[in-house]
C-alpha cells in the first residue's frame, strides 16, 4: 500500500508551497501555444430541466485528454537544460503519466513513468505511444513513493509529482481562471473531481483571489472518501486497503501534505458519489453533450445530478477534468447506467 508520509515531499526539485494568482497567470501564458482553450459548455434544455445553470469546464478536450498536461507542461518548462538532461520521473495512476510524456516530448527530455500495474490498458499503451518508459507496481502491495524513490536514486531522474509542487499547481490553476473569463458572471459554485486534492486546492485559490463569493466543493468516489474524513478529523488519513471503484483516475490512498493543507483552509466541503450515481453522470455527458468522460473525470457531475448539491437558481461549473476511458468500460459504463 501506498504511505500516508511520502517521500516525494522532502526531495529538493520539489517547491512545496502555495502557487500565487500572479503564478497562475504567468502559467497562462507559458501554456497558451501549449494546450488546448477547452470549451465552458451549457445547454439550454438541461439548464430548463434541473432550474438552474450548469456550466460544464470540458477537460476531455485537453491534449493528451485530461488537465493534467496543463501542470505537467509547466513544471517541465522551468527545468534547466541541465535538468532536462537527466530526464524526469513520476508516479500516475494514467492522466498525469500521459501529461508528463508529451510535455517531456515537447520539451526536449525523457520520462519514466511508475504505474499501477490495473491501470486502464489504453492509458498505459498511450504512455508509452508518447515515448515514456514505464515500469509497474501491485497497488495492494507496494508503495509508488518507495518505488519512486529507488529508481529516482538509480537514475537522478527529476521528480515531476501529480500535484505536490507550486509549479504543477499554477499550471493546474489555469483551468479555474478559464472558468471565470468564459462564464458570463461568476459562478455560485464550482465542483471539482479530488484525488491528490491538487485541482480543487488551486481551483479555491483562484476563486479566494478573483471570486471570493463562489463556493469550491472536492468531489470524490464514496468508498475513496480520504480528503472528506481528513478534513472532518483535521488530519490526513488514509483509504482502507482492497477497495475498488470505477474511477480510477482519483483512486489515490490519502491527500497530498501541500494540498491538504490548502484545501482544509478554503474548501467549502466534499461531496461524495456512488459508482452508480457516476455511470449515470457518464451516459447524461455524452447524451446532452457529447462528451466520452471518464469515470473520474465525471463525479462532478455525477454529484450535482443525483441530487447531492442543489442547482436550483444557481449557477454551477463542473469540471470534467479527462476522458481517457477503454472503449469496453465506457460502453459498459454506459449499458450499465439510467437512461437520462
Amino acid at each position: 500500500m501506498n504511505k500516508a508520509n511520502n517521500p516525494m515531499q522532502a526531495n529538493p526539485d520539489q517547491i512545496l508551497s502555495a502557487p500565487t494568482l500572479d503564478e497562475v497567470r504567468t502559467a497562462a501564458g507559458t501554456l497558451a501555444a501549449a494546450i488546448t482553450l477547452t470549451p465552458l459548455l451549457q445547454s439550454p434544455e438541461v439548464n430548463a430541466r434541473l432550474k438552474g445553470r450548469l456550466l460544464i469546464k470540458n477537460e476531455a478536450m485537453q491534449r493528451t485528454g485530461a488537465f493534467k498536461f496543463r501542470g505537467a507542461y509547466n513544471r517541465i518548462s522551468q527545468m534547466s537544460p541541465t535538468q532536462k538532461a537527466r530526464g524526469v520521473i513520476t508516479y500516475s495512476s494514467g492522466n498525469h503519466a500521459q501529461g508528463v510524456a508529451l510535455a517531456a516530448k515537447l520539451l526536449g527530455t525523457t520520462a519514466l513513468i511508475v504505474m499501477p500495474s490495473d491501470v486502464p490498458q489504453a492509458k498505459m499503451d498511450h504512455t508509452r505511444a508518447l515515448g515514456a518508459e514505464v515500469v509497474t507496481f501491485e497497488r495492494e502491495k507496494d508503495s509508488s513513493d518507495d518505488v519512486v524513490a529507488r529508481l529516482r536514486g538509480h537514475t537522478g531522474r527529476i521528480i515531476v509529482p501529480p500535484s505536490e509542487d507550486r509549479r504543477i499547481l499554477a499550471g493546474g490553476g489555469t483551468v479555474p481562471l478559464e472558468i471565470l473569463q468564459q462564464a458570463e458572471t461568476p459562478p455560485d459554485v464550482v465542483l471539482v473531481p479530488c484525488g491528490g486534492g491538487g485541482l480543487s486546492a488551486v481551483t479555491a485559490l483562484v476563486m479566494k483571489a478573483m471570486s471570493p463569493e463562489t463556493q469550491v466543493f472536492g468531489v470524490e468516489p464514496a468508498l475513496f472518501d480520504d480528503t472528506r474524513r481528513s478534513l472532518a478529523l483535521g488530519r490526513r488519513v488514509e483509504n482502507p486497503v482492497g477497495r475498488k471503484t470505477i474511477c480510477d483516475a482519483i483512486m489515490t490512498p490519502t491527500p497530498n501534505s501541500l494540498t491538504f493543507s490548502i484545501n482544509k483552509e478554503l474548501l467549502a466541503g466534499v461531496l461524495t458519489v456512488t459508482d452508480d450515481e457516476v455511470r449515470d453522470a457518464m451516459l447524461f455527458a455524452f447524451q446532452n453533450f457529447k462528451i466520452v468522460a471518464e469515470p473520474g473525470g465525471a463525479v462532478g457531475l455525477a454529484a450535482v445530478l443525483s441530487g447531492k448539491i442543489g442547482i436550483t437558481g444557481k449557477t454551477i461549473a463542473v469540471v470534467i477534468t479527462g476522458g481517457n476511458v477503454d472503449r469496453g468500460r465506457f460502453a459498459d459504463a454506459l449499458a450499465a447506467a439510467k437512461n437520462s
